[in-house]
């Protein structure tokens, strides 16, 4: 029994040595916490890859100096570490930035920054594009090596937009839905008045007269034909009215169609932007192609299509791609020519090669 108090005597004198232990460390480290200020800031950025860089020491350093944000000999605990974030975090080309002071008084800046897997430069876009749709515009000091894409292709959100596309054309999308709301307000007072005119026009077809005792004939018979006269006058006059009033509903529906036009015309853009990311990455991904595309030319066709065109690096011709549809099976088409077709005729003997086209390859002196 006593050596069993013993023991357990022993237990509890270690761990209440092991308790002041922790409680001694944290109340020293809260004591020199509170003393201790920011003698240094060390930023990296996580993510620098063989593309090259967006983001850079120098530009961090610069961002915090213009937002007036104190750190060098400010308290650890004075620190405004979110504010810091919110700063850097503000540029589109930033995917993550995480800020903390360490125990000897560093402030410790990560940056990481976003992948993009093309760049837009056209009709007033210059910005990257990542694989998941987010957009920002190119920095101004930027290094960054990855697919060009020019010519007339109008992107589906504005030049100046920075974020996700999907959010921008869901909120144009909520805008033409408030004015379909609205359209739909103004349908109401139009539908009482067909309402009312529907039912104007059945009483008055209905409208009858009996004839009195003792009437003769042709008083009676006068009596019908003075209604009949009536009810065409009135009738007409109705039905006139509701002509007019299904006029205004049928182009209060025109409006509202319009709006759901513009839907489907944003979603289809939308696809469409997706579908020129998606082929981006397929050239990327092959490396025969990665290194012989070497500019990628867009345009919008009327029907609203997006249509490519390719500048390789073998030679002064064209490849006219057109729609962005069975990707891999033209590339492929494309490669037997090269191999069959172009390493005998000659890499300069045409100024376009059309792949556009099912089964065949048209070419253009």
């Amino acid at each position: 029994m006593t050596e069993k108090l013993g023991r357990y005597a022993l237990l509890l004198t270690v761990w209440g040595i092991v308790l002041g232990y922790v409680v001694c460390s944290a109340v020293l480290s809260c004591r020199h916490r509170s003393q201790q200020v920011v003698e240094s800031v060390a930023i990296e950025i996580t993510d620098s890859t063989e593309l090259g860089h967006l983001v850079s020491s120098r530009m961090v350093r610069e961002w915090i100096l213009r937002s007036g944000i104190n750190t060098i000999g400010v308290p650890v605990g004075g620190v405004d570490l979110r504010g810091i974030e919110g700063v850097i975090a503000k540029n589109g080309f930033v995917g993550r930035v995480d800020a903390y002071v360490s125990y000897t008084g560093v402030l410790h800046i990560e940056v990481s920054q976003r992948r993009p897997m093309m760049r837009l430069l056209m009709n007033g876009f210059d910005a990257y594009a990542t694989e998941s749709g987010f957009v920002f515009r190119s920095p101004s000091a930027s290094a960054l090596y990855v697919p060009v894409v020019t010519g007339s292709y109008m992107p589906p959100f504005p030049p100046t937009y920075e974020g996700d596309v999907r959010a921008c054309i869901d909120a144009r999308i909520a805008e033409t839905e408030e004015r379909i709301k609205a359209i739909g307000r103004d349908k109401i007072p139009v539908y009482r008045i067909e309402d009312s005119l529907t039912k104007l026009i059945r009483h008055e077809r209905r409208r009858r007269v009996s004839k009195k005792w003792f009437e003769s004939r042709d008083d009676y018979q006068k009596r019908v034909d003075d209604l009949r006269a009536e009810k065409r006058r009135n009738l007409k006059r109705l039905r006139g009215e509701l002509r007019h009033a299904n006029s205004r509903a049928d182009k209060i529906t025109e409006r509202q169609n319009a709006e759901y036009r513009i839907q489907k015309k944003l979603e289809k853009r939308y696809e469409d932007f997706l579908k020129l990311i998606n082929f981006v990455g397929w050239i990327e991904d092959d490396d025969f192609w990665r290194a012989e595309i070497v500019q990628i030319v867009a345009k919008s066709t009327p029907s609203g299509s997006v249509e490519v065109e390719l500048i390789p690096r073998s030679g002064s011709y064209v490849i006219v791609f057109g729609q962005i549809e069975n990707v891999e099976a033209k590339f492929g088409k494309l490669m037997r020519f090269y191999r069959d077709g172009l390493r005998n005729i000659g890499w300069d003997e045409y100024s376009s090669i059309n792949i556009a086209y099912e089964g065949q390859v048209v070419c253009r002196k």
